[in-house]
């Protein structure tokens, strides 16, 4: 009878032994999970900025794309005046060559006579130009006497003189137009204008020679062309001006001929 019972209490002792180990194994694998987990739960706190950093980046974006736009338009707003500015500026340069292509008008001549006929033409001459006006002032001044002012003259075509000029430019060189004016004398133009002519390097100087006399001798005038021609080295010489000083008509038909009028 007692080994019957010592046999019970011993299969007792060994079912709460075996119930007792089967407590602690289930227990070690759920101390395990606990400690597995834990960096689990820090990494995914610091996944959190992790994640919300593209949101942040997204909203973040936004104002730099509004301000991408905003350059834009900017940029855009901000091109109006430079091309506006670039058109004024290629109007602005048309215009400036335009007058370098009409360079600047010399109106020089020589007066004689009281009366100022070849003065009077040259006045008219510049007020319709617009150009620089030269009265020639001989150093030696011809004498006021008809008579004795013709002997003087004479004696200075008969030598081709070239009689000096007070107020002689140093340079026209500034001057791509010149307008010669002159009296007739002795059939041809007085010499005083040869000494002009022949002062300056006038290539390519446009030169338009203007005369009157008393007696309206066309030979003549082309015996002072010929003579301008001759001593305006290397200038282009157009068909003078061949009228009265009272003629106004005829010298306004010539420079709109030759598109100087304004």
């Amino acid at each position: 009878m007692m080994k019957k019972v010592m046999s019970l209490l011993m299969a007792a002792v060994l079912v709460f032994a075996l119930a007792a180990c089967g407590q602690t194994q289930q227990t070690k694998p759920t101390d395990s999970s606990v400690t597995d987990t834990q960096p689990g739960s820090t990494s995914g706190s610091e996944e959190t900025p992790a994640q919300s950093e593209p949101e942040t980046t997204e909203s973040s974006e936004s104002p730099e794309t509004t301000a991408s736009s905003e350059a834009s338009e900017t940029t855009a707003s901000s091109e109006t005046p430079e091309t506006t500015e670039s058109s004024e500026a290629l109007e602005t340069t048309a215009s400036v060559e335009t007058t370098d292509t009409v360079g600047k008008t010399l109106i020089v001549y020589f007066s004689w006579s009281t009366s100022g006929n070849t003065e009077k033409m040259a006045t008219y001459i510049q007020e319709q130009t617009g150009g620089d006006l030269l009265e020639l002032e001989p150093l030696n001044p011809y004498p006021t006497d008809y008579e004795e002012c013709g002997e003087v003259a004479q004696v200075e075509r008969d030598e081709n003189a070239r009689p000096k000029i007070a107020n002689l430019p140093e340079s026209i060189a500034e001057y791509d137009t010149v307008f010669v004016g002159y009296p007739i004398w002795w059939h041809t133009a007085p010499m005083i204008i040869g000494t002009f002519l022949e002062s300056y390097d006038l290539t390519g100087v446009e030169i338009y020679p203007f005369a009157q006399s008393a007696s309206m001798d066309t030979e003549q005038f082309d015996n002072s062309m010929e003579f301008v021609r001759e001593y305006a080295s290397g200038a282009n010489v157009h068909d003078g001006l061949f009228v009265s000083a009272s003629d106004t008509e005829g010298m306004q038909a010539y420079l709109e001929a030759n598109g100087f009028a304004q």
